[in-house]
């Protein structure tokens, strides 16, 4: 609460016209005597508050604020996790970026010469079995054909 210039005029004024001006001395005296003990009285009282309450809920307050940094590090390490997960979900059946694509490509064609080699490989399998098919069976032994050379 401040008091400006005017409410001080204004109080000295009315102070004037109530005490006179024989004793108006002597009450200013005992005034700012009382001003002064009131502003020790409640400095010492702010004094010992924080002495006796602020202080040791400060360092009582030091340990878990220490034991909390790692909680709130993780916090946040979980919360960048799930919003990336969530980016994750949402971008889910979209196109791919321009940058995704690009990167696919090269991919894609180093995998062209292996699919090659490995249709080449079945395909190769798959000729000598053809072959065995299109030969007609031989028979075993001459003498199932009825041939005695004896």
């Amino acid at each position: 609460m401040k008091i400006g210039f005017l409410e001080l005029l204004v109080v000295f004024i009315v102070a004037l016209l109530v005490i006179g001006p024989d004793k108006l001395p002597a009450y200013a005296r005992k005034f700012g005597k009382a001003m002064k003990e009131f502003r020790k009285a409640s400095s010492e009282v702010t004094k010992e508050i924080r002495e006796n309450v602020v202080d040791p809920l400060e360092d009582a307050a030091k340990p878990l604020r220490e034991a909390i940094e790692p909680l709130e590090e993780l916090d946040k390490e979980v919360r960048g996790s799930f919003k990336g997960m969530e980016n994750d979900l949402k971008n889910i059946g979209k196109s791919k970026p321009k940058k995704a694509e690009a990167a696919a490509e090269p991919a894609a064609e180093a995998a062209e010469p292996v699919v090659a080699a490995a249709e080449n490989a079945a395909e190769s399998s798959a000729a000598p079995a053809e072959d065995t098919a299109a030969q007609p069976a031989e028979p075993e032994n001459e003498t199932e054909n009825g041939g005695d050379t004896q």
